[in-house]
């Protein structure tokens, strides 16, 4: 079950920031002009991701049934994933994410103009709460909550920002490249600022040290799985940006570059899904 749980965990984080980013960044790096042939891509892929987004939530939802009751079979009984919604902060956060998630869906397939950003940007914050921050009370907590949206947004601007350029290098007619990294490469210097600044508060807060130790075991060896991901990240986005004025010249390898920078990403929120479900070392016992 908790194997299950990390992999639920893991589809559903990575398809709500990939739609957050590419959201954020279509009007940023390509203006308001319409792009018929990446828009039509773009909301495939989106449509896609919002159906995953439901899918993977009810999911979550029901292996957190199961576990709280230990046994697979409450997970099916109404009233114990009622109970679930009504009595629990999970279940409460829960139910407006799955709510949020399915006017998303309506959104996306009946082509109502509803403002799709600000949708996912709450859809993305709510996923703020089911983690460690629930862990803490009060003013404390609060704050840390708001840390952590503060880090999500930082991380899906990243993510889906790379997944849209993926999009945009696949493209036979893409306007001028350099342009475009120039925007993506001018923000991301904030993504990764804000990224670092929240992700070192919240291990400060949840370890009480700025680094939890023992260094090779369990949460702690999990987190530098994930920052040795994200500096891997860093490193490419770094050599492209010292290759900007010759990025023309070398779509293909930029396009693999980029590829790799988004894998990395990916890779990390997967660290990040096993992460959630591990007490951090100040918190345990």
């Amino acid at each position: 079950m908790a194997t299950l749980l990390v992999l639920c965990r893991f589809v559903h984080f990575i398809v709500v920031l990939l739609m957050f980013g590419a959201c954020v960044f279509r009007p940023w790096l390509l203006g308001a002009a319409p792009q018929p042939a990446l828009d039509r891509r773009l909301l495939r892929i989106t449509r896609a991701l919002a159906w995953a987004g439901l899918g993977s939530g009810v999911a979550w939802l029901v292996l957190i049934t199961a576990s709280m009751a230990g046994s697979w079979s409450a997970a099916w009984d109404l009233s114990t994933v009622q109970l679930v919604l009504d009595k629990t902060f999970f279940g409460q956060v829960w139910t407006w994410h799955l709510l949020l998630n399915g006017l998303l869906v309506v959104v996306l397939m009946t082509g109502w103009k509803a403002p799709r950003l600000p949708l996912i940007t709450v859809l993305l914050a709510t996923l703020a709460p089911v983690g460690h921050g629930a862990m803490l009370a009060g003013l404390r907590g609060q704050l840390l909550i708001l840390n952590q949206v503060m880090h999500l947004l930082c991380v899906g601007a990243w993510l889906g920002g790379l997944l849209l350029l993926v999009l945009i290098l696949r493209q036979p007619d893409r306007p001028p490249l350099e342009t475009i990294l120039r925007r993506f490469s001018g923000v991301g210097y904030g993504l990764v600022a804000g990224l670092l600044l929240t992700g070192m508060i919240n291990v400060r807060v949840l370890t009480g040290q700025w680094w939890p130790t023992p260094l090779f075991n369990g949460f702690a060896l999990i987190l530098l799985i994930k920052v040795m991901l994200v500096l891997g990240m860093l490193a490419l986005a770094l050599l492209n940006r010292l290759r900007l004025d010759r990025c023309e010249q070398r779509p293909g390898s930029l396009k693999a570059s980029v590829m790799l920078e988004w894998l990395l990403g990916v890779s990390a929120v997967a660290a990040v899904s096993l992460l959630g479900t591990l007490p951090p070392m100040g918190l345990a016992g």
